[in-house]
């Protein structure tokens, strides 16, 4: 049975109504995420842009968030780190350099478009303690977390104080490279990241080279989502950033990222 422009459009009606008592919904909790009591109309519209956005997004075939940058493969020796990827992947990730007074050196891959997997591990030649304690101890490589690149940093951290979000930055950071050539960027990162799973966000430097440039190529991630016990709650807060990833209920919290390589395809997790 063919249906009318009229009936098609009452249809769109209903559709578009559903989304917005949806919305309603998902705005309540998010209020409750953040414990904000009275909200003002710019902070309604901050938020709820985005989540009405996330509302179409799910109808997207692509499995990965549009802007994400690059995942973190933790480990505790670089070369080892190399190694265990290499096997699973088929390529071998080139040495990039190491962050001076953070205590870290790191390999990348390419994955595909703007995107690359750093291998991070401790700089034995760097008395600094590392940011990540945890790297010292770990005896398999092990996903730490993930970073995103906004449109416009400034305008992200306006929106993190609309919505109620504690976060820290910009922050400048810097690595140089094998070749001498120093990269910069800047970084803003939430305050509770909840152990990783929400992502830090990255501005690189104009006059610098996106390291996926010349990362070692022949990979692609096909799929990055996240896991918690409490998936609703963690889908809110993805809404209040305006993120568009997969989240699963799952045992415990989790990221999972699928990569295919030249050997097929392989898991790595947090």
């Amino acid at each position: 049975m063919q249906l009318s422009i009229a009936a098609w459009s009452a249809r769109l009606v209903l559709i578009q109504l559903s989304d917005v008592a949806d919305l309603i919904v998902r705005w309540q909790q998010a209020r409750m995420l953040v414990g904000r009591k009275q909200i003002s109309r710019r902070t309604f519209l901050a938020a709820t842009g985005g989540a009405l956005a996330a509302s179409h997004m799910a109808w997207s075939s692509d499995s990965v968030p549009a802007s994400l940058d690059h995942i973190i493969l933790g480990c505790n020796d670089l070369k080892h780190g190399i190694s265990f990827v290499e096997q699973l992947t088929g390529t071998s990730a080139k040495f990039a350099g190491v962050h001076p007074g953070r205590g870290t050196r790191n390999a990348l891959l390419a994955l595909g478009g703007r995107r690359y997997l750093e291998i991070l591990a401790p700089d034995p030649e760097q008395k600094t303690e590392s940011s990540y304690g945890e790297l010292e101890t770990m005896s398999k490589p092990t996903l730490l977390g993930w970073a995103v690149h906004p449109d416009s940093m400034d305008a992200l951290a306006q929106h993190l104080r609309d919505v109620g979000i504690a976060f820290s930055g910009p922050t400048a950071g810097s690595r140089q490279r094998p070749d001498g050539k120093l990269l910069r960027w800047r970084t803003v990162s939430l305050n509770d990241d909840r152990h990783g799973l929400l992502p830090f966000f990255i501005e690189w430097n104009a006059g610098s080279v996106h390291p996926s440039i010349d990362a070692p190529a022949g990979c692609h991630l096909t799929d990055f989502k996240a896991g918690a016990p409490n998936e609703e709650e963690l889908k809110m807060m993805f809404m209040l950033l305006n993120l568009d990833i997969t989240v699963e209920r799952n045992a415990k919290p989790q990221l999972i990222a699928r990569i295919q390589g030249p050997k097929g395809e392989c898991e790595f997790h947090s």
